[in-house]
């Protein structure tokens, strides 16, 4: 998309922006167990920098018009195999200003071992092959230390439940 738009200054702005639509990440977490529920799959623009491609990743998904609570809630069931009913938004952000249009709507929710309903791993349909891994939340704090996981909204995720544990995980 090519674009023009005035400045607080008034001059005028000419830009090109990528447009993907909006989209919505959610982090699951166990109070009990201090685990979180995360997945891996391949990301092609992360192979072609000489990657392996596969990421560890918070459950996400384009809103395709729908609300951001309500694709959160259908994509955390087709990723992971949760059916999560209470979804708690943390904020709303744009992920990367200077070239994509895309706001994301950032969640978390509480899961229990009874919540899942499937294996998750995605729909075959639209060519997903997800990894479901549930790991405890110092593993996952380490593999972001480590590199392990590079992907920006899920190390926001993590760091928003470690910085809010005291209320969060509390028993």
């Amino acid at each position: 998309m090519n674009c023009c738009a005035g400045t607080a200054a008034g001059r005028s702005r000419a830009g090109k922006a990528y447009d993907r639509g909006n989209g919505a990440v959610i982090l699951l977490y166990n109070r009990e167990k201090r685990t979180v529920v995360l997945t891996r799959q391949f990301r092609f623009p992360v192979f072609t920098h000489g990657h392996d491609g596969y990421l560890i990743e918070a459950a996400a998904g384009l809103l395709d018009n729908a609300s951001p609570e309500a694709r959160i809630v259908a994509e955390a069931e087709e990723e992971t195999g949760f059916r999560v009913t209470r979804v708690e938004p943390v904020f709303t952000v744009f992920m990367s200003p200077g070239s994509v249009t895309e706001k994301l709507y950032f969640f978390i929710a509480e899961y229990q071992a009874d919540d899942r309903r499937g294996d998750g791993g995605g729909l075959a349909a639209e060519g997903e092959d997800i990894e479901v891994l549930e790991w405890p939340l110092a593993r996952a704090l380490q593999a972001i230390r480590d590199g392990e996981i590079m992907d920006a909204k899920t190390i926001m995720l993590l760091q928003h439940l470690a910085l809010n544990a005291d209320t969060l995980l509390a028993g």
